[in-house]
């Protein structure tokens, strides 16, 4: 089974996913939808933190990509909204499960995906970014009519 490297993962990021932007911080690599900085729509972890020991990650080679997807994806995949961490081996490589802390927020994770399952990475990778950019346009918005009734107050 061959492994879809990090160094793969992130370069299908940036070169699919136009305004994708990446920071590193507490660990992780971040990926977000342009400058926005609130959610990243996708994480790369590839060391045990001091808060995150859930996937072992201390293994040669191992990561644990984590993606924000839609609650319908989620629940199709996991049954439940708010699935039972303790049912999942965190530590199992190339299965995709909900996010030891963050399934409220429909994040599954997969740690070291294999050819087998990019496809589906690639599928939720897009619907992750997808939401993002919805997510940004409607911040946008939200912010251009604040800004218009603000001019519009001002101009009475």
């Amino acid at each position: 089974m061959h492994m879809w490297d990090e160094a793969a993962v992130t370069h299908y990021i940036t070169n699919t996913f136009p305004e994708a932007e990446s920071t590193l911080a507490f660990g992780y690599t971040m990926f977000f939808f342009g400058s926005e900085r609130m959610l990243p729509f996708t994480t790369l972890i590839s060391a045990d933190t001091e808060f995150d020991r859930y996937s072992r990650l201390d293994r040669p080679d191992v990561y644990r990509l984590n993606i924000g997807v839609g609650r319908n994806t989620f629940t199709d995949l996991f049954g439940m909204e708010r699935p039972d961490p303790a049912s999942y081996d965190y530590s199992a490589l190339d299965v995709f499960m909900p996010h030891p802390e963050y399934a409220a927020q429909h994040f599954l994770c997969i740690l070291s995906p294999s050819d087998e399952t990019v496809p589906a990475v690639q599928r939720y990778l897009a619907e992750a970014y997808d939401l993002a950019a919805r997510r940004n346009a409607r911040r946008s918005d939200h912010g251009r009519r604040t800004a218009d009734r603000g001019s519009a107050d001002t101009a009475s």
